[in-house]
């Protein structure tokens, strides 16, 4: 009886958990430039602001939980398909980075955000607990990546996902950046004329094949969802 007790505390507290990472992430959809602060987060769930503090002691903390949460559910779909028996296609992988990244519009921007609470606002033992649950993802997906290519070395994978995150947070940055040029009535066309979704296909295909050594079966490929 005592264990069946603790068996349904312990789906209440990840029930709550989850609840707030959702509150957050609404109000994060709303209004991405701005961070709420724990007492709109705990207004948004419904909790008292104290109940939010027993799971998250920070506002970064949590910021850093949703973001790890974000990473997961993209991992989890990338691991998924490499583990399964059917050819890993260039339109599968484009799809699971435009569903899970591209078109969550809560990703990115969060996403570079935690680069600097990671390195600022955070314990020490907070971030490396999650570069090292990181770590262990990206490892394991990496290591099905060397399965799947006899090409691969191993290590390759790895290499080739960490490639491509940089080129996704890395155009979207540069994209970022254009349009906030234009809403300040600067130059919007002096890095040349170019969108997200078109360059981030284009510039995944090419590295993706190029590593490889060969075209991955495909048909004609959908560029990625622009965002905003």
């Amino acid at each position: 009886m005592v264990i069946r007790q603790r068996a349904i505390q312990a789906e209440d507290k990840q029930e709550r958990y989850h609840a707030i990472l959702d509150a957050a992430e609404r109000l994060l959809a709303r209004a991405p430039d701005r961070i709420a602060n724990v007492g709109e987060v705990a207004d948004e769930a419904g909790l008292a602001k104290g109940t939010v503090y027993l799971y998250f002691p920070s506002k970064d903390e949590l910021l850093l939980a949703l973001h790890e949460r974000h990473v997961d559910d993209f991992f989890n779909a990338l691991i998924a398909t490499l583990r399964a028996p059917q050819p890993v296609t260039i339109e599968r992988l484009i799809e699971i980075t435009q569903h899970w990244i591209v078109e969550r519009a809560t990703f990115l921007p969060l996403a570079t955000r935690c680069f600097g609470i990671m390195s600022t606002q955070v314990s020490r033992d907070v971030a490396e607990g999650f570069h090292a649950r990181m770590a262990e993802r990206l490892g394991t997906a990496g290591a099905l990546l060397d399965q799947r290519f006899a090409r691969f070395k191993p290590g390759d994978g790895v290499a080739l996902l960490r490639h491509s995150y940089a080129l996704i947070v890395g155009l979207w940055q540069m994209s970022s950046a254009k349009v906030a040029d234009a809403q300040a009535g600067l130059d919007a066309h002096a890095m040349g004329a170019w969108d997200y979704g078109t360059d981030l296909t284009r510039a995944l295909r090419h590295l993706w094949e190029g590593t490889i050594g060969a075209p991955l079966p495909s048909s004609v490929a959908t560029p990625l969802a622009t965002v905003p």
